[in-house]
C-alpha cells in the first residue's frame, strides 16, 4: 500500500483537532517519529507541521515538541478583539496617547483652515511627497543620525507602508529575506504577501546572532536583512557599535541591503550611530509617527539610496501613492514646530516610568526588557503554553500578544509580549498585579 500523501497527512490530522478528537495541548508525534509511522521523509513531515501551524493548528515549541493549540482566538499574529469579559487592558498593542493631544490637533486643525490656501492640502500630492515635506523629515532625521538629501525621502501612510516600498522595491517572489528568529509580526504579513522566504537568525539575550548570520549569508542568496537596532520588537535591546559595525560590514561584503526599522528608536536618548550612517548605500531606513506621536497619524518615511529611488516611487505609486497631503501638513508641522521632539520626550519619561512599575510588578518572574522600552518579553513556566495563557488572561478581560506572532521560524519560545503603553499609568500596576496573578494560577 502506498504511503498517503502530506496533504492526506495534514487534512487527517486538521479533521482530528477540528473535531476535538485530538484536544488542546496534545503533543503530537515528533518530526522523526511521524516519519517513521506514516513512511515519510523527514522533510515531508517537517512540511506537514509547517503546514498545520501555518493554519493555527499547531505550535512547536522549542525542545518539547509540536502541541495542539488552544483554538480561543486570543494568541497568533492576528488575534481576537473582542474579549469575553469586560475589558480591564489591552496589553497586545502600543496606542500611546499623551496628556493634551487634543487639543493639540485642534488648535494644529485651526491653524491649517486658516493659513495660505487650505484648497492645496485636498490636492495630489506627487508620491513620496513635495519636496519641501521630505526636507522637514530630513532635517528631523538627522536628530537621529540619519543624514540625508529630501529627494532620498520618501513620504507614506504609515511606517508600514514604508517598509512594504522598501520589500516591493528590493525584492521578487522567491527571494531570502534574514530576519530575527522573533521579530515585529507586520514583517512577517509583509514576506507573506510578497512571496518572499524567510530565514530566521537566532537571538542571543544582546542581539541577533551575527555568526549565524554570516553563515547564513555565505549559504544562501540574502537579498536583503531586516532589523530593529534601537529598542527591538518584542526584546527591547539596543545593539552597541561594534554589533552596528559587524552588520554594515556584513551587508557591505555580501551585497545584501539592511532594512533598518528605527519605530521605536525615538525611545532610547542617546543610542549608537544608526545603520544607516554605518552603510548609507546599504541600508534602507524606515520609521513613523505612530509610536512617538499618535497611533492614529499614519505618517511613515523611508530613506533610500538614490539608486532605488526610481524603482521605489513606482512602488509606492502601484501601490498607495503616499501620505495625503492634509496629514502630512499636520505631521510635518508638527515636526517643524518642535511638537514631535516635546512629545517624544514626553515618551521617553513615560516608558522609563511604566518599565519600573513593571520591574516592580513582575519581579521574580522571567523578565526581559529594556528601561527605555514600552515592551516586556515574560517567559512561561515549564508545561504552560502561551496559547492557553492567552486565552486565560482574555479570560481576566487582559490581552497580550503570544511569541507566536513574533516567531518567524518553526520554534515558538513559552512567551508573551506585553505592551505597556495603552493603559492609564496610574492603573498599570494593578494591570500587571492581576495579570501575574491569573498566569501564575495557570496550571502546568
Amino acid at each position: 500500500m502506498r504511503p498517503p500523501s502530506y496533504k492526506a497527512i495534514v487534512d487527517e490530522y486538521a479533521a482530528a483537532i477540528r473535531s476535538g478528537a485530538l484536544p488542546a495541548g496534545t503533543r503530537l508525534p515528533t518530526h522523526r517519529a511521524l516519519a517513521r509511522e506514516r513512511r515519510i521523509a523527514l522533510a515531508t513531515a517537517t512540511r506537514v507541521y509547517t503546514e498545520l501551524a501555518a493554519a493555527g493548528l499547531v505550535v512547536g515549541e522549542q525542545g518539547r515538541g509540536t502541541f495542539v493549540r488552544t483554538r480561543s482566538g486570543y494568541d497568533g499574529i492576528e488575534p481576537s478583539r473582542a474579549l469575553p469579559v469586560p475589558r480591564v487592558a489591552d496589553l497586545s498593542f502600543n496606542q500611546p496617547l499623551a496628556p493634551g493631544q487634543g487639543d493639540l490637533l485642534r488648535q494644529a486643525l485651526r491653524t491649517l483652515a486658516s493659513s495660505g490656501d487650505a484648497e492645496a492640502l485636498l490636492r495630489q500630492h506627487p508620491p513620496g511627497g513635495h519636496r519641501h515635506d521630505r526636507a522637514v523629515v530630513a532635517r528631523y532625521l538627522l536628530g537621529r543620525g540619519v543624514d540625508t538629501a529630501p529627494e532620498n525621502v520618501l513620504l507614506t501612510s504609515g511606517a508600514q507602508q514604508a517598509l512594504d516600498c522598501v520589500l516591493r522595491t528590493l525584492t521578487r517572489p522567491g527571494d531570502v529575506l534574514a530576519v530575527d528568529a522573533l521579530s515585529y509580526p507586520g514583517v512577517k504579513l509583509l514576506a507573506a504577501a510578497h512571496g518572499l522566504d524567510l530565514a530566521p537568525v537566532p537571538v542571543t539575550a544582546t542581539g541577533p546572532d551575527l555568526d549565524a548570520l554570516e553563515r547564513l549569508c555565505r549559504a544562501r542568496p540574502v537579498r536583503a536583512v531586516y532589523t530593529m537596532p534601537t529598542v527591538h520588537n518584542p526584546l527591547g535591546w539596543v545593539l552597541d557599535r561594534a554589533q552596528r559595525d559587524r552588520l554594515a560590514t556584513i551587508a557591505t561584503a555580501r551585497g545584501c541591503v539592511l532594512i533598518e526599522d528605527g519605530t521605536y528608536a525615538f525611545l532610547e536618548a542617546s543610542p549608537p550611530a544608526p545603520l544607516h550612517a554605518l552603510a548609507p548605500e546599504h541600508t534602507c531606513y524606515v520609521a513613523g509617527l505612530s509610536k512617538n506621536v499618535a497611533p492614529g497619524l499614519r505618517f511613515g518615511f523611508a530613506v533610500l539610496p538614490g539608486r532605488l529611488l526610481r524603482a521605489a516611487t513606482s512602488s509606492l505609486r502601484a501601490a498607495a501613492w503616499g501620505a495625503p497631503g492634509l496629514v502630512t501638513a499636520l505631521a510635518t508641522g508638527w515636526l517643524a514646530d518642535g511638537t514631535v521632539a516635546r512629545l517624544e520626550r514626553h515618551r521617553r519619561a513615560d516608558a522609563a516610568a511604566r518599565q519600573r512599575i513593571a520591574a516592580t510588578a513582575l519581579a521574580g518572574l522571567d523578565v526581559t526588557a529594556h528601561p527605555a522600552s514600552y515592551l516586556v518579553w515574560l517567559g512561561l513556566a515549564e508545561q504552560q503554553r502561551p496559547d492557553r495563557v492567552a486565552a486565560v488572561l482574555a479570560g481576566e478581560g487582559i490581552l497580550v500578544s503570544t511569541a507566536d506572532a513574533f516567531a518567524t521560524g518553526p520554534h515558538r519560545p513559552r512567551a508573551v509580549r506585553l505592551a505597556l503603553a495603552t493603559p492609564p499609568l496610574d492603573t498599570l500596576a494593578g494591570v500587571l498585579g492581576r495579570l501575574r496573578a491569573a498566569v501564575e494560577a495557570i496550571p502546568p
